[in-house]
């Protein structure tokens, strides 16, 4: 309430509402205590004019700028009349009415903006820029306007701070918590190398950051620019609403002209009065005013767009929004999106017999082999001799062997490092080691191994692993009625192995990208509505063929949040259903809002064609709707 007030006081025309409905409650009282009608009439008058001069004002640009019969032109043309029969106390109760429902509209818009702007205030104004080393130390760092920053600048981010640019980790360790951005619960353990993000907030050890995008041009503008284009995209539902409010406003107010003129005319039916047919017409155009109506679906649709952001999901239009609350299949590309993205070392099976090795000795020739590939699998292997503790030596005469592997001297051993296929080729070696990497390689895992001299030591399983959230989001798309598709270039067994563990419903694997864009295409037909979940680059053609296309958006990539018709900026497939069920909320109150309009319209509409409707009951009925509509609409910021 305490904001609403200070709206209303921040501007030029919700100060003279106040003013115009202070006149009136005056006004009333005289007439209550039985005050000179003069008395009364004059206050009256002067809140009209108060008041309404915005409404006047608003009317003109209706008709001399866009040759149409708005909103307030009604609102003129009834008060007006309800002054020309003497009704001053109503004229001034339906000014001021009007105008604290315009208020409320206006409210409700500044609402929606302000939490989207309230994005922008996570990101601190000020950086500690970092000096260059001079030729002893560096100097103390520089406080400056983060609009200073250059890209490559370096910044000190303190234990507690908020990460006041988009930039990479340079030195220091430490976790940073990302739930402004991404919408995760937990903090992440962030190393050099890293990115981090504007608006963060850094919980433990100082980090230095290397400046990667300007202060314009961070995650946390692009979100911002990208929700208020989204606000310009409407949806099928406020399209058709904005469509019928610019045909039914000049036919209601033809139909009012019709029921104050007819009756007395043809009928013998008193014009003037209480009572009177012209009476009527001015409740029918007050009725007929689509405040509620136009109000209800825009202010419903930002909220939940706003809401969405705040949690990490970037929601483009509210035509995707309703779209996703129609969807009844999820097609989703396996690699980067179900899983990880990058192999790791799910097995390690030491396999030596000499009895001379120490353990993970086949662990440590690999490494030190791999070191010099940048390989994905020569990565996994140096990822866990990492976090096995496993010391990495040097390798000399390291070769490649065509595709196959890698072979060198390990301590003067010479090691090799290779596929299956290779030792079946090249090096004999137990049925017992070809049948494990048999079973290993059936669960979709490829298989390495790993000899030094004569001896096999080693064997590897390496595969790309469900994101850990998988399976659990598939769950409640499930329990949501949703049927799951995993397209895949994949091979048939990986794929099956991976839908698996996932719970998907169904697998098409060795798919081509123009493959999957007709596999969405043939969805669409057999569900009508599909939505497609990948990385945003790699599978660009078949989110443009779905209905609804979302990102994982690696966590704010540039790329991602342009393809996209909706971005996870966490990579968190636990969002899809949230924003199933926020989208599905959001169409559920939107059907409310407008069918609560139509009916007080309706009703109030059939009492004033009776007569037993008054003008002032006529303007609470559509500003007691209209701000049930808002508050019902702004309620999808929070839920």
């Amino acid at each position: 309430m305490t904001a609403f007030v200070q709206f209303v006081l921040s501007k030029r025309e919700t100060t003279l509402t106040v003013v115009a409905g202070l006149l009136t409650l005056l006004g009333l009282a005289l007439a209550v205590a039985g005050a000179p009608s003069w008395n009364q009439t004059a206050l009256f008058a002067v809140a009209i004019v108060v008041g309404g001069l915005p409404v006047a004002r608003h009317a003109f640009q209706e008709l001399w700028l866009s040759r149409s019969l708005g909103i307030n032109v009604l609102m003129v043309v009834a008060v007006v009349g309800a002054a020309l029969i003497g009704e001053w106390a109503e004229a001034a109760i339906v000014v001021v009415l009007f105008s604290l429902g315009e208020a409320l509209e206006g409210y409700a818009a500044e609402q929606a903006r302000g939490a989207l702007e309230s994005l922008l205030d996570l990101a601190p104004p000020v950086a500690l820029r970092l000096p260059p080393f001079g030729k002893v130390s560096r100097p103390p760092p520089q406080e400056v306007a983060v609009e200073q920053l250059a890209i490559g600048d370096r910044v000190l981010v303190r234990p507690g701070d908020r990460v006041s640019v988009d930039g990479i980790v340079r030195a220091g360790q430490s976790a940073v918590d990302q739930s402004p951005i991404t919408g995760e619960s937990i903090p992440v353990e962030k190393k050099p190398g890293d990115q981090v993000f504007a608006g963060t907030i850094n919980t433990s050890s100082a980090l230095e950051v290397e400046v990667t995008h300007l202060a314009a041009d961070n995650t946390l503008n692009r979100m911002r620019a990208l929700v208020l284009e989204a606000q310009l995209r409407q949806a099928p539902v406020q399209r058709f609403i904005d469509r019928f409010a610019r045909v039914y406003t000049p036919a209601v107010t033809g139909v009012a002209a019709l029921v104050a003129t007819v009756p007395p005319l043809l009928f013998g039916q008193p014009f003037w009065g209480d009572h009177g047919w012209l009476m009527r017409a001015l409740q029918m155009l007050v009725i007929a005013c689509p405040c509620a109506l136009v109000i209800s679906t825009p202010v419903s649709l930002v909220s939940a767009m706003t809401n969405g952001a705040s949690r990490g999901v970037l929601i483009k239009g509210g035509r995707y929004l309703e779209a996703l609350s129609r969807i009844r299949v999820f097609a989703l590309d396996k690699t980067g999106t179900l899983t990880e993205g990058h192999p790791v070392i799910t097995d390690v099976v030491d396999i030596c017999t000499c009895g001379e090795c120490p353990e993970d000795c086949g662990l440590q020739h690999a490494a030190a082999v791999e070191a010099q590939s940048s390989h994905p699998l020569a990565r996994a292997l140096l990822a866990e001799a990492e976090a096995r503790g496993v010391a990495v030596v040097s390798a000399q005469d390291v070769t490649l062997l065509s595709g196959r592997g890698m072979e060198g001297v390990v301590n003067g051993a010479k090691v090799t490092v290779a596929s299956h296929a290779h030792f079946d080729e090249y090096f004999p070696h137990p049925e017992s080691v070809c049948h494990l990497a048999d079973e290993l390689a059936a669960q979709g895992k490829t298989v390495i191994l790993v000899r030094h001299d004569d001896e096999v030591c080693a064997l590897f399983a390496v595969a790309d692993t469900p994101r850990p959230g998988s399976r659990q989001a598939l769950a409640d798309l499930k329990a949501r009625g949703i049927h799951t598709v995993m397209l895949t270039g994949d091979s048939p067994t990986v794929a099956a192995e991976i839908g698996r563990q996932v719970g998907v419903d169904e697998v098409r694997a060795s798919l081509l990208p123009e493959e999957k864009v007709s596999a969405v295409a043939a969805l669409a037909e057999q569900y009508q509505t599909v939505a497609m979940v990948g990385d945003g680059v790699n599978d660009a053609p078949a989110l443009a063929q779905a209905d609804v296309g979302i990102a994982m958006g690696g966590a704010g990539s540039a790329q991602a949040m342009e393809t996209a018709d909706v971005v996870l900026m966490g990579d968190d497939l636990g969002q899809l259903p949230f924003v199933v069920w926020l989208s599905r909320k959001t169409n559920r109150i939107v059907t409310a809002n407008i069918a609560l309009a139509l009916a007080v319209k309706a009703a109030i509409f059939a009492l004033a064609v009776a007569g037993l409707a008054t003008l002032w009951m006529a303007i609470v009925a559509d500003v007691g709707a209209t701000l049930v509509v808002i508050l019902n609409g702004l309620r999808l910021r929070r839920i």
